[in-house]
């Protein structure tokens, strides 16, 4: 059988699973929606980089462990990428990820995605609010976390901390952030954020929940590495005061 052909049969089983999940009826212990950052300063082998280091922390042993931990009451996944104002892509559906199978369809049908034209304009409040829309979808969860992927400030639509200023539309949702970078031996102008100001900015202006944080990746490639600690910290055990709430 040819690599294209399983690669078929993993994404066509993946489907199945999503279009018959019973995800009303289970019990969920979180939904974790990811946002990822798809504008103008992120070229095509950045793009990979990013999706491809997901992909490939979601089925690290650690993070498989933790997402396995309590199969009756599993974590809800939803992809999406975004840009400008108007653009924002679902990659992967709501999914419990209640198997290893099913999460390994999950990685691959990260692994196979491609590029869709999108505009260069970086409208990160915006993704928040939709980012937000998405877990309001999710509201037996035991808990609700967005995490969000950017490498620059928001420059176009609502501003994040005025988003996130709006208890009807986020509520007890927790926004982290996986912070993406440039060392500054390695700045190609003075247009570039240095990683301290980024992180400033995303500390003030796009973190907002109980214990939220951000996590910071030096540069797409070391990507895959900082979204397994993020995912690892994002998805630690609930403790026996929260489950009893």
């Amino acid at each position: 059988m040819s690599c294209r052909l399983c690669k078929a049969l993993v994404v066509l089983s993946f489907t199945l699973w999503v279009t018959s999940s019973t995800n009303a009826d289970a019990a969920c212990r979180q939904a974790l929606a990811l946002g990822l950052d798809v504008s103008g300063s992120v070229d095509e082998a950045e793009y990979q980089l990013q999706l491809q280091g997901l992909a490939a922390a979601l089925i690290s042993d650690d993070v498989r462990a933790s997402l396995m931990r309590l199969p009756d009451a599993p974590v809800r996944i939803l992809v999406f990428e975004w840009s400008g104002q108007d653009y924002q892509r679902v990659l992967i559906p709501w999914t419990d990820i209640t198997s290893p199978s099913r999460l390994e369809a999950v990685s691959e049908k990260l692994r196979s995605t491609t590029r869709r034209q999108a505009p260069p304009t970086t409208a990160l409040g915006q993704a928040i609010l939709v980012g937000a829309g998405f877990l309001n979808q999710q509201p037996d969860c035991w808990k609700r976390t967005l995490d969000i992927s950017g490498d620059g400030k928001n420059n176009t639509g609502p501003e994040p901390h005025h988003v996130n200023n709006s208890p009807e539309k986020i509520g007890d949702i927790v926004i982290n952030a996986l912070i993406i970078g440039v060392d500054a031996t390695s700045r190609l102008s003075h247009a570039e954020l240095s990683i301290a100001e980024l992180t400033a900015y995303f500390v003030h202006r796009v973190l907002a929940g109980p214990d939220a944080f951000s996590e910071v990746a030096i540069g797409f490639e070391d990507y895959e590495r900082a979204m397994r600690r993020k995912l690892l910290r994002e998805l630690a055990f609930l403790s026996m005061s929260e489950l009893n709430q």
